[in-house]
């Protein structure tokens, strides 16, 4: 993977994470990139410095897996999160950009109840707990007794904040 420091025709900088130069080269080519702010498809690299990592010393985080899903949006929904399979290794910036902001207003807005989702939903649904937005994660099982339960739920995929 390869970052990129972009900026559009209207001045907003940016990063990008492609698979190889190659690949932003193609998508710039074919006027796939775009400005996650105003959403202008003039998107060049923009200069920016190396990051180097000494001998012995490694400031690379590790990245949590890409793809996990999450709550709605708005009011009091209650939401699923589970694993995706697969990550494209090419998504147009804005899709992520948006999918960014999605994850942050569910972090603000949501409780996140982790591995106790399908219960805390069934519990909500039933009037045990109080109505309010949650999030998390669920198996298949859990997912199939929810829907046989009708509670109300929706997966959206949860990509890293570093994501590009």
């Amino acid at each position: 993977m390869i970052c990129y420091r972009l900026r559009c025709a209207n001045d907003h900088v940016f990063e990008g994470w492609y698979k190889d130069s190659s690949t932003f080269a193609m998508l710039r080519q074919k006027g796939l990139l775009s400005c996650m702010e105003c959403g202008t498809s003039a998107v060049d690299q923009a200069p920016m410095a190396p990051a180097i990592v000494g001998r012995g010393r490694s400031d690379a985080k590790e990245a949590p897996e890409a793809a996990a899903q999450a709550p709605p949006p708005a009011g009091t929904h209650t939401i699923a999160a589970a694993s995706a399979p697969h990550t494209p290794s090419v998504v147009p910036d804005a899709l992520l950009g948006a999918l960014r902001e999605m994850r942050r207003e569910v972090e603000e807005k949501c409780e996140n109840v982790g591995r106790n989702f399908a219960d805390e939903a069934l519990r909500i649904h039933y009037g045990e707990a109080p109505e309010r937005g949650i999030y998390g994660e669920m198996s298949e099982t859990q997912r199939e007794e929810l829907e046989e339960e009708g509670v109300a739920f929706h997966n959206i995929p949860w990509v890293r904040d570093t994501d590009s």
